[in-house]
């Protein structure tokens, strides 16, 4: 009974983290949610979450030297794995045991939201998009970021993966509208939201807390709130969910 969404980018610095969070804390609401960074080579999910002094992550698990259960934190409503920042960790790390991870934590949940590397420049961070069932590609408004995008897609459909809506973000005032044309034209899912460029999610950030922790009340959480009831959440059971994604075919490199 588990949907699994990639949280994806074309590039870094579109707040996609702030994004996965801030979905995942509006969606458990409604919903079971664990929140996975699939980043781990530049991962930051443990200090959105406030989670910087935790002793397992992801690094450890994708290491086979902890168990998932390990490397799970409740945190604001949600389960959160983070990864971990060492250089070390990342070395040890085998991306493709996150398929195995996956499965497991498919068992215990209704969403899980995977926090995906920016770029698709390897097999590891094309995986998260290719495990999931569909993904959330995070744009700002400009045309090079919807460009970057348009390339999550390509890889998202070439696996089957479906794109289950846009979200822009870091939006100034009027600024989708020079590029909602092209978006509608070039991009397969809906247009979930347009989050308001806000020095609220600065402060979020450098305090260690999720937005919707830190200023619910803001524009930008509200704005992240209505897309998180845009995200249709489908029934993603099958009659082994584990197997459903311990059999993602590894890609090869773009």
């Amino acid at each position: 009974m588990v949907e699994v969404f990639a949280v994806a980018s074309g590039k870094g610095g579109t707040g996609k983290t702030t994004s996965t969070v801030a979905l995942g804390m509006a969606l458990a609401e409604r919903y079971d949610v664990t929140v996975v960074d699939a980043d781990t080579g530049m991962a930051n999910l443990l200090f959105h979450a406030g989670l910087s002094e935790v002793e397992t992550t992801l690094h450890d698990v994708l290491a086979d030297s902890a168990p998932v259960a390990d490397a799970t934190y409740d945190r604001f409503g949600m389960t959160v794995v983070p990864c971990g920042t060492s250089l070390e960790g990342f070395r040890e790390a085998d991306p493709s045991r996150l398929r195995e991870v996956v499965a497991t934590l498919a068992a215990d949940t209704d969403v899980i939201l995977l926090d995906s590397p920016p770029a698709l420049d390897s097999r590891a961070a094309v995986l998260p998009v290719v495990i999931a069932d569909r993904a959330v590609v995070v744009l700002q408004p400009t045309i090079p970021a919807i460009s970057d995008g348009l390339k999550v897609q390509e890889y998202a459909t070439s696996y089957d993966t479906d794109v289950a809506g846009l979200l822009f973000n870091k939006v100034r005032e009027d600024g989708i509208e020079r590029v909602a044309e092209k978006t509608e034209r070039y991009f397969e899912g809906p247009t979930l939201g347009a989050v308001p460029e806000s020095e609220r999610a600065r402060e979020a950030r450098r305090a260690g807390r999720p937005l919707l922790a830190h200023a619910p009340d803001c524009e930008a959480a509200a704005a992240y709130r209505r897309a998180a009831d845009a995200l249709s959440v489908r029934d993603g059971a099958s009659d082994d969910v584990a197997d459903r994604f311990r059999s993602a075919v590894i890609p090869e490199p773009p």
